[in-house]
């Protein structure tokens, strides 16, 4: 089991979620959920975010028991985290966030690229599930070679990455 934390470029690091980060990754949830801070009554709004953070992480326990849940840190700040399930023959990216200070600067992208090379060396692709609304994380996907392997319900689209060397032994499933 990890317990320490991996570097990664930029002053970037991963480490194992604790109990203690909740609250953190609570407040993250929270970020990401504009839509529901619209609504006129704040209490409804809070408690709402709250039972959806509830049913996310219940969710991701019940549909991924083995995963690893990472935090994402910045130097000594805590920025995001990312839940991974290594599955046979492939690599789930469960989730991926960042609090809205850090998106847009390319951190997302590091992460995504470490992952990559990691998917490289166990030779298995990367599988993800984007919401279609969610335009900017989408081009970040396509931009990095995610490719579409259509819809996954009524909001999401799952992309997959092949590692190059998968590509070369006609080992990648083509449509």
């Amino acid at each position: 089991m990890l317990t320490g934390s991996i570097d990664l470029p930029g002053g970037l690091t991963l480490r194992p979620a604790r109990t203690s980060d909740t609250a953190f990754l609570r407040d993250l949830y929270a970020s990401t959920r504009a839509d529901l801070r619209l609504l006129p009554d704040a209490d409804l709004a809070a408690s709402l975010i709250d039972l959806q953070f509830n049913a996310q992480t219940d969710g991701y326990g019940r549909d991924f028991p083995d995963a690893m849940h990472f935090i994402i840190g910045l130097h000594q700040d805590r920025i995001g985290r990312l839940i991974l399930d290594f599955g046979s023959a492939r690599v789930h990216l469960v989730d991926l966030s960042l609090i809205p200070a850090a998106r847009g600067q390319g951190h997302g992208a590091a992460v995504l690229r470490a992952m990559q090379r990691t998917a490289e060396r166990v030779a298995a692709p990367v599988m993800l599930a984007v919401d279609r609304g969610n335009q900017s994380a989408r081009d970040l996907y396509r931009r990095l070679g995610f490719r579409s392997e259509g819809a996954r319900g009524d909001f999401h689209e799952t992309l997959v990455w092949w590692p190059p060397a998968l590509c070369e032994t006609g080992t990648e499933a083509r449509a």
